[in-house]
């Protein structure tokens, strides 16, 4: 049964208590994820097995076409389950829903890579925003393509993925700029290692990954501008994956807030105060969360960029919000919450990471008053 590509009023629905069926197997096993520095994968496999990884391709080009809300709605659920199993996932439909926007603009190569990735049912993994503006790594041009050397970090989710979306840059007597490519993760020279040993998310299996001398054809170009400079590229990249990857660290904090009022219900008068306080942080970051989601408004939003900025600006703002709701949420429950296995301290330390997204909030502060004063968003 394949209920997440069924097309009724109802989907939206469905898919959600999929993912809260799911959920429930995936909170089962969170902890020894966790305990052991182990890779979800597990659960990918059964979110490959109910097709959520193609679930945002339109059905025209064989995929569930959920519409943005909708697959924002099952990140979310799925980090009140399993953080990591969220914000893995949230790295393999950003991009997809990167292609989506440029399809829906247009663009053939987006279209047929999307047909790819609902045919073979493919699984993405990345580095984006880790790299930035600047990129690293080095491209020498040569026959039909390029040969590539770099390192990677932070390539999440990379242990259950096939295709690896990165860049590095490529100098020639015109300059330096950053490519962008897609090739598959089993291309000669291509390492994955298993690195990836941190205090929070750490079943993402965000490790690095080497590149030694790989050939990337030059049909595997999808993007290319100026090394170190701001591209227009990334204001449709922002308000398409950070509403995504946020959407997890506010389901680390519903679940906080589940686990708070348990808590709280045995102590009502003492603890009303704290849980109005956490409801009131709780509330901020579903509704700024909810603002990011409707400015996408289902991949019609106009890349500027003012979004560009706005995008960031909610970000921070969702992240100090479900940090300060977990902090809240912790204090309630008191000092269960701080014992290795409980499902609040493992919250604790994987809603940390949220801070670490582009871009960290100090960042943020000179990214969008550059914008304000009408100036170029980066140095």
């Amino acid at each position: 049964m394949n209920t997440a590509i069924k097309m009724t009023h109802e989907v939206e629905q469905t898919w959600t208590e999929l993912a809260a069926e799911l959920g429930e197997t995936f909170a089962a096993a969170a902890a020894e994820h966790d305990a052991g520095n182990r890779f979800v994968g597990d659960n990918y496999a059964a979110l490959r097995e109910h097709g959520l990884f193609r679930l945002s391709i339109p059905r025209e080009l064989g995929g569930g076409g959920a519409t943005y809300a909708e697959v924002a709605a099952i990140v979310r659920e799925l980090g009140r389950h399993c953080g990591a199993t969220a914000l893995s996932y949230s790295m393999h439909t950003h991009p997809v829903a990167v292609n989506v926007f440029k399809h829906l603009r247009g663009d053939d190569q987006a279209t047929a890579t999307l047909r790819k990735i609902a045919d073979q049912d493919l699984v993405i993994a990345g580095t984006g925003a880790n790299d930035w503006l600047a990129s690293s790594g080095e491209m020498t041009k040569v026959d039909g393509g390029y040969r590539v050397t770099a390192h990677k970090h932070f390539v999440s989710g990379s242990p259950g993925a096939q295709v690896f979306v990165t860049s590095a840059n490529y100098t020639s007597e015109e300059g330096t700029e950053v490519l962008h490519f897609a090739i598959p993760f089993s291309s000669d020279g291509i390492t994955r290692h298993a690195n990836w040993d941190t205090l929070g998310m750490r079943a993402t299996g965000s490790n690095d990954v080497t590149l030694d001398n790989v050939f990337v054809p030059d049909e595997a170009v999808v993007a290319r501008r100026p090394a170190g400079a701001w591209h227009p590229m990334w204001n449709v990249i922002l308000p398409t994956a950070m509403p995504l990857i946020m959407s997890a660290y506010v389901g680390l904090a519903d679940a906080a807030v589940e686990l708070a009022l348990k808590s709280a219900g045995k102590r009502p008068d003492e603890l009303a105060a704290a849980v109005g306080e956490m409801h009131n942080q709780h509330t901020l970051a579903s509704i700024v969360l909810g603002d990011m989601i409707q400015r996408n408004d289902n991949h019609g939003f106009t890349p500027t960029d003012d979004i560009a900025s706005d995008t960031l600006v909610r970000k921070t703002l969702v992240a100090g919000a479900a940090m300060k709701t977990v902090e809240l949420a912790a204090e309630i429950v008191g000092g269960a919450g701080f014992f290795k296995g409980h499902p609040m301290e493992r919250i604790q330390r994987d809603i940390k990471a949220c801070h670490f997204h582009p871009l960290p909030y100090r960042r943020q502060y000179e990214f969008s008053g550059r914008v304000n004063l009408g100036l170029d968003p980066v140095k």
